[in-house]
């Protein structure tokens, strides 16, 4: 049986092959004759724009030239080893979104930490209003010994101040640098008082990273139910992966009904299905961000309705 799978699966998939390559070579004509017609500059121009917003929406892995390489070799590999063309395009696909999805969550550790160092900036400007210091000695005096994770933001805070920025502008920009509602709440506080002298900062501040505090607190719970997931799903990975590389090595032939095009397309259904069930998963763990208070988009469209 596994002989005469083996020799039928050649002749249908040279056959899906030639179909693929006249298909390619339809849509590149197609291409070539659209692209020398040409196109007015206004329409080019939208183009590029839809296109540029189209790769902003995909993965940072999918847009770094290394990784994108490594991911066709890889699958290419994997294609030509198995003879397989489906397991070579899951190979591609997996090497570019499972390191993401399995490995620690980067993004989610920086914001937390940013959020830890929001709290103790706070706590700063509290401790040093307390001490009788004015509001914009206070920036520059806190900017200078500033938390890590918010060191960048915080030296081009003072550097704007000293420059002769007034200082609301000033910290305007840095909360635009940090992207961050919780710091944007912060900011509204800073440039109300610098522009109305409000009273009570200290203590608005005080309030102001007890509540940062807690919500840091909160996400380091939620990550750490989010890890014993990652590890699960690292488990479940890792068995699939070793069972199937173990049987192509050890006993082919059981794998023989995967030659046929109907094996590759249950190949490519149950690629299908666990790709749904990791985005599934990403979906869940993921954690939605509130609305920011001064989104610069946002406050550019009040500006010119105020013009």
């Amino acid at each position: 049986m596994g002989g005469t799978l083996m020799g039928t699966f050649p002749a249908a998939g040279s056959g899906v092959i030639a179909a693929l390559l006249g298909a390619c070579l339809g849509a590149g004509l197609v291409a070539l004759a659209h692209g020398l017609r040409g196109r007015p500059e206004s329409e080019e121009t939208d183009e590029r724009s839809r296109g540029l917003r189209l790769m902003a929406r995909l993965p940072a892995s999918w847009r770094s030239g290394p990784r994108v390489a490594f991911a066709v070799f890889a699958g290419a590999a994997t294609g030509a080893l198995t003879g397989w063309p489906v397991a070579g395009v899951l190979t591609t696909v997996g090497v570019l979104t499972l390191p993401g999805l399995l490995g620690p969550d980067r993004q989610a550790a920086r914001r937390t930490e940013q959020m830890e160092a929001l709290a103790t900036w706070t706590e700063m400007l509290r401790d040093t209003l307390s001490a009788a210091a004015g509001l914009e000695q206070t920036v520059l005096a806190t900017a200078d010994i500033p938390p890590a994770a918010l060191e960048p933001e915080l030296r081009g805070l003072a550097t704007g101040v000293r420059e002769g920025r007034p200082l609301h502008e000033a910290l305007e920009d840095f909360a635009d640098e940090v992207g961050d509602p919780l710091a944007d709440v912060v900011v509204t506080a800073l440039v109300m008082a610098a522009r109305k002298q409000a009273s009570q900062l200290a203590a608005l501040l005080g309030e102001l990273a007890e509540s940062v505090r807690e919500q840091v607190a909160m996400r380091q719970r939620i990550e750490a139910g989010r890890a014993s997931v990652r590890t699960g799903v690292r488990v479940t990975v890792a068995v699939t992966l070793g069972m199937a590389l173990g049987l192509v090595v050890l006993n082919r032939p059981y794998l023989d009904p995967f030659n046929t095009v109907t094996g590759q397309g249950v190949l490519a259904a149950v690629g299908i299905l666990f790709a749904l069930s990791f985005t599934w998963l990403s979906t869940i763990s993921r954690i939605e961000e509130p609305e920011r208070l001064n989104h610069p988009a946002r406050t550019g469209a009040a500006a010119g309705g105020a013009r």
